[in-house]
């Protein structure tokens, strides 16, 4: 028990001050068996405190069917074992790298510009989330015996909008459903950001990963008093697929937060550890300053070069920060806890039973509909994964050239059932024209929903048409398969398998993955050498997507998802597959 509240210059614990040292690590990101050990990992990294977001889309993927909300309520529990305190940030909306910013696909789909404002509809479904997640927060309060500090208001928001009532409502809201502790908001340490963003009488935070002394200075200029705080102290950034790995220097980071400290402030670790985006929940950025260009799809590995690495494993950067917070600390630095046990030994699995993509549909696809126009994944209910559009193209005619407009984001074309491209602009169109009479079909794949800036929430799909010359083609036919149609071994056994048509064939591989007796490990790694681009499954649980552009070249595995003996492998491959599935202790397959 004890009372948390915002002083005129720092945060007071029960009177006295006290500063926040804490490490942003996310429950959804990390499977539930290992939530103990990166907690402890935190605590003796010279940490007090958790912060996390919380993805409204996982929790509530079709209107009104919600999946597990308690895993938050349990993984405050677990913080509060590790001797932390937490701050809860759920939304509505989180950015976090993470598909359409938390935001579920039907609202958006429904709503479009007008979610993140004060408009009523929006708000209803708001409420409504709310009342249902917040009541295990609130029990899990400071005063209340449980670790939770601060909530806060929405997220970035002066990144996006400037609707003030929105922002009330919301503070309203929190506290209508029980929230008692400080709120705040949090924001870039820029004018027109802290201007949009804060709230009269909500402490404002702001989010950086340099220049201290000058990210705090614009923050005085907004807020007077009140305790300094950095948010999210950027000690690292995420990948794009087809980009380079990035990486921060340890020793730089380590000087930054050590300049957070020296202005006074508290801080959270924006990622201390960052872990994985499973199943296919990546987002997307837009490129270019305003966030408006092509698109960026995020990787599966969220290891966001932290000082914890996606294994559970302290790295460099751990130690140098180790070092810095020890200084604020009242007495020595906890042990760190065993470090994770790597697999030991190479294993191949025999990926040889097959399924074309047409079958896998028919099995475990949605029903098909037919319009006039190309229905996008948020009309078909699709949030991860991919439509197939079917047409045909009208005749007597001469070949035309056949064009998708506002395509999102990658289309791989059949005309008469022979593979005749693939496309991946937002208006693109085929290399080779096609002829009258001819049956077209485009299967169509989400690379992810854009997280952040003014095009968070478009649709995905088809959401312009099909032109053959400057014609639109009329009468579609499309049907969505979605990626949590795999969440059933059984639905998945009842695909028809069998030898693959042609080598490198796209379609769903199944196999076998024998491991020795007595077999144990904390995680390992499955690579892919030479397949292009997919989904991958073990023992039913999805490892996310992998895509030979990297730079990612391994799927991260957790230990508590492989088991001794046999262990089902499935590759969903929607380009082309490989020869071989290995899996090892390395995210960097041994090629020949």
């Amino acid at each position: 028990m004890g009372d948390f509240t915002v002083g005129d210059e720092d945060f007071l614990l029960d009177g006295r001050p006290v500063r926040l040292l804490s490490g942003a690590l996310h429950y959804f990101r990390v499977h539930e068996a290992q939530w103990g050990h990166r907690l402890a990992m935190l605590r003796a990294m010279g940490l007090n405190c958790v912060e996390t977001y919380v993805p409204w889309n996982l929790h509530e993927p079709f209107l009104g069917r919600y999946e597990d909300v308690g895993a938050l309520g349990r993984f405050l529990d677990a913080a509060h074992e590790a001797g932390l305190w937490a701050i809860v940030r759920p939304g509505p909306y989180i950015c976090a790298e993470w598909e359409n910013g938390g935001l579920p696909h039907w609202l958006t789909g429904r709503l479009g510009r007008r979610v993140r404002t004060d408009d009523a509809e929006y708000l209803v479904h708001v409420n409504r989330w709310f009342r249902r997640l917040l009541p295990q927060v609130a029990e899990r309060q400071l005063d209340r015996g449980g670790p939770v500090l601060m909530v806060q208001v929405e997220n970035e928001y002066g990144s996006y909008g400037s609707d003030r009532g929105y922002l009330r409502h919301l503070a309203d809201l929190l506290h209508e459903c029980g929230v008692t502790v400080p709120l705040f908001t949090s924001d870039g340490p820029e004018d027109h950001m802290l201007t949009g963003g804060s709230l009269p009488g909500v402490l404002a935070t702001a989010n950086f990963g340099s220049d201290a002394r000058e990210g705090f200075a614009v923050l005085r200029r907004h807020q007077p008093s009140g305790p300094l705080m950095c948010m999210e102290f950027w000690c690292g950034w995420f990948d794009h697929w087809g980009a380079d790995h990035v990486v921060r220097d340890a020793v730089d980071a380590a000087a930054t937060l050590r300049e957070i400290l020296e202005c006074g402030a508290s801080v959270n670790i924006y990622m201390a550890h960052g872990g994985t985006n499973f199943a296919g929940w990546s987002g997307a950025n837009r490129a270019g300053d305003l966030h408006v260009g092509a698109l960026e799809p995020t990787a599966t590995s969220y290891d966001y070069d932290a000082p914890i690495d996606e294994a559970g494993r302290p790295t460099e950067k751990f130690w140098r920060f180790r070092e810095v917070l020890a200084g604020y600390q009242d007495g020595p630095l906890p042990e760190l806890p065993p470090e994770p046990v790597e697999l030991a030994g190479v294993f191949t699995a025999d990926v040889g039973e097959w399924a074309p993509l047409s079958d896998v549909l028919d099995v475990l696809g949605g029903e098909e509909s037919e319009s006039s126009v190309p229905p996008t994944f948020e009309e078909l209910d699709v949030d991860r994964g991919l439509v197939r559009y079917r047409l045909d193209v009208p005749g007597p005619r001469q070949p035309y050239p056949l064009g998708v407009l506002g395509l999102r984001d990658v289309a791989t074309v059949y005309v008469d059932g022979a593979r005749a491209g693939v496309l991946d602009t937002e208006d693109a169109t085929l290399p080779d024209p096609v002829p009258g009479g001819a049956e077209v079909e485009l299967w169509v794949e989400s690379l992810g929903r854009v997280n952040y800036g003014p095009r968070s929430g478009e649709p995905k799909g088809i959401t312009g048409g099909v032109l053959h010359e400057r014609q639109y083609l009329h009468g579609v036919r499309a049907r969505g398969l979605r990626l949590d149609a795999f969440a059933s071994p059984e639905g998945v056994r009842k695909v028809p398998f069998r030898t693959p048509a042609a080598s490198g064939a796209p379609g769903l591989y199944r196999g076998g993955l024998d491991l020795p007796p007595g077999t144990a490990a904390s995680y390992a790694w499955l690579q892919l050498p030479y397949w292009g681009r997919g989904f991958a499954w073990v023992n039913g649980f999805c490892l996310g997507r992998y895509w030979g552009v990297g730079p990612q070249r391994g799927l991260y595995v957790p230990g508590a998802v492989l088991r001794a003996g046999s262990n089902e492998v499935w590759v969903l491959e929607l380009d082309s597959a490989g020869e071989a599935v290995i899996l090892g202790s390395s995210p960097t397959p041994p090629l020949p």
